[in-house]
């Protein structure tokens, strides 16, 4: 479900690339620090293509919905950009999409003060307008790399 509370299916997408990522908001590390590059690499991209730009979709799918409400995942994506759709939902749905996305996570140990950390994989997946997967964006490197990979394939 997005920030609103509507239900979201991938068909929602149809034609328009998408940028995938899997991450939390609890995360201390990885998840802004990926989410960062990718949504800097996508407006390098946007600004030097404003139409291409308008054809994607970026999307960060939450892995821990206990704590990632609907709310918390549009208030923490704003942060980024309002171009980033954050989704929550239920364990049921969010195990779904994170299947057919071939994602990994789980539980990891409990922190000081009763919380909590998730472990999970760290790409942000490009799907083409068709929903295909196209490419794996380098968030591992600079915004310019990922605007880079965009340009190389969004037409």
């Amino acid at each position: 479900v997005d920030p609103a509370g509507r239900t979201v299916r991938w068909a929602d997408f149809a034609g328009r690339y998408r940028i995938v990522y899997f991450g939390y908001t609890f995360c201390p590390d990885a998840c802004p620090l990926d989410l960062g590059k990718m949504m800097q690499g996508f407006a390098l991209f946007a600004k030097a293509h404003p139409a291409l730009g308008a054809k994607i979709q970026p999307i960060f799918i939450t892995i821990d919905p206990a704590r990632d409400t609907p709310r918390i995942m549009g208030e923490y994506t704003a942060s980024f950009s309002p171009r980033l759709l954050g989704l929550s939902g239920s364990q049921a749905a969010i195990d779904q999409a994170a299947k057919a996305f071939r994602v990994y996570y789980a539980k990891g140990d409990a922190t000081p003060g009763g919380g909590y950390l998730m472990n999970h994989s760290r790409i942000a997946l490009l799907m083409g307008p068709g929903g295909e997967p196209i490419s794996m964006l380098p968030v591992d490197q600079d915004p310019a790399a990922v605007a880079a990979e965009l340009a190389k394939w969004v037409k």
